[in-house]
């Protein structure tokens, strides 16, 4: 029984300590697909880079075909009538394929550049408008006399919407700790004979 818990214990620590690996992490945990799209777009837009893909982690975790209950569709979850919008005000004609990557990304991007210059850069702000919609978020702060410095998560009426700028700002910190440098530890040659497929399902 005691070897039994030790192998456990064991087990663990190893899955601890790969998991904390940046290179592990990359690959498993804060992959950065779409990654030349994206900072094309978050540059041309003007928004950080690192917002974006953590936006579009937690809207579809990458998923191109991902729809939401809703109706929101692509790896950043727009509503088909928000792309539209979105489409009038670059000056173009709706694109009917939404969920194809580029043009998700784009309008997504774009959409998330809107809301941080609509909220003057407060990425709580921006990131509860484009979950819970603008109009939501601009009732909140009139009723509780939030300002544009407003930073308590916790006061956010939607538990969803809390959970979502949490989740966002959360993994904003993972990737731009993980991209914004060279990794301090080089990867063994072991390692890419690894595949810790259990890894893809792990939360945030």
């Amino acid at each position: 029984m005691l070897k039994k818990i030790l192998t456990g214990v064991a087990a663990i620590i190893v899955i601890y300590f790969l998991t904390s690996m940046p290179v592990i992490q990359k690959k498993f945990l804060y992959p950065f697909p779409y990654r030349s799209t994206i900072e094309n777009y978050s540059a041309r837009w003007r928004v950080d880079k690192f917002l974006t893909i953590s936006v579009m982690k937690v809207e579809s975790n990458f998923q191109e075909s991902a729809n939401s209950h809703s109706g929101a569709v692509g790896l950043m979850q727009l509503m088909p009538e928000t792309a539209a919008w979105i489409a009038y005000q670059l000056g173009e004609e709706p694109d009917k394929n939404l969920r194809e990557p580029e043009t998700n990304i784009r309008y997504g991007t774009w959409y998330l550049a809107e809301l941080e210059e609509e909220f003057n850069g407060n990425d709580v702000l921006a990131l509860a408008a484009y979950n819970a919609g603008r109009g939501n978020v601009r009732k909140w702060m009139e009723k509780n006399n939030w300002d544009e410095d407003f930073s308590d998560i916790d006061k956010i009426p939607y538990a969803e919407t809390r959970d979502y700028v949490k989740r966002v700002l959360h993994c904003r910190e993972k990737y731009s700790k993980l991209y914004s440098s060279q990794d301090l530890i080089s990867t063994p040659v072991a390692l890419h004979e690894l595949r810790f497929v259990c890894l893809k399902n792990f939360s945030l």
